[in-house]
């Protein structure tokens, strides 16, 4: 009888706890990125982003995440430098090194949303970052937005110094559903 009643209670509050899993919509999910040049801005994107997602707002302790992308998929629009980027040792070397990708380590309240903190490896090299992010949340679908910045001379991206810019600046739009 007891262990019975202790059962329940546990499926009841398992209940509460539940983290939702979230499915990416690949297809719209968005990946860009902005760095300076010499010319002005360079703007480019990767796409198929494969993640895993486990977020619940009132659960950040159990939320997870793990998303990649295939570093072949870089394009800024020009041939030219998106075959150098993908081919070059100093930029990304797709071949070498075939994904770029992040793993959560905690999540977090802020008074603008939220944020992540997990390693971003690119190249092999994995980096403690934070990513500020909004989440919209319409019950079924949701739609996480963030933005931020990293060094590329921590990840051995370019040549030190030159015409292009130091940091670059990433921008994510990733619609849900559960």
């Amino acid at each position: 009888m007891l262990v019975g009643k202790i059962l329940i209670l546990s499926m009841v509050f398992a209940g509460f706890t539940h983290v939702k899993d979230w499915k990416v919509d690949t297809t719209n999910a968005k990946i860009n990125f902005t760095i300076k040049g010499i010319f002005g801005n360079v703007h480019g994107h990767f796409s198929g982003l494969k993640a895993r997602i486990h977020f619940d707002e009132g659960d950040l302790a159990a939320s997870t995440m793990s998303a990649s992308v295939d570093a072949k998929t870089i394009s800024t629009g020009i041939d030219l430098r998106n075959s150098d980027l993908k081919k070059k040792e100093e930029w990304f070397n797709v071949e070498k090194y075939p994904t770029v990708s992040f793993k959560s380590e905690k999540f977090e309240k802020t008074t603008n949303g939220y944020q992540v903190k997990g390693y971003l490896t690119i190249k092999g090299i994995s980096k403690s970052i934070v990513i500020p992010f909004t989440f919209d949340d319409k019950h079924s679908a949701g739609i996480f937005n963030g933005k931020f910045s990293i060094q590329r001379k921590d990840f051995n991206l370019g040549k030190p110094g030159g015409s292009v810019g130091s940091i670059i600046t990433v921008e994510l739009s990733v619609p849900a559903t559960s």
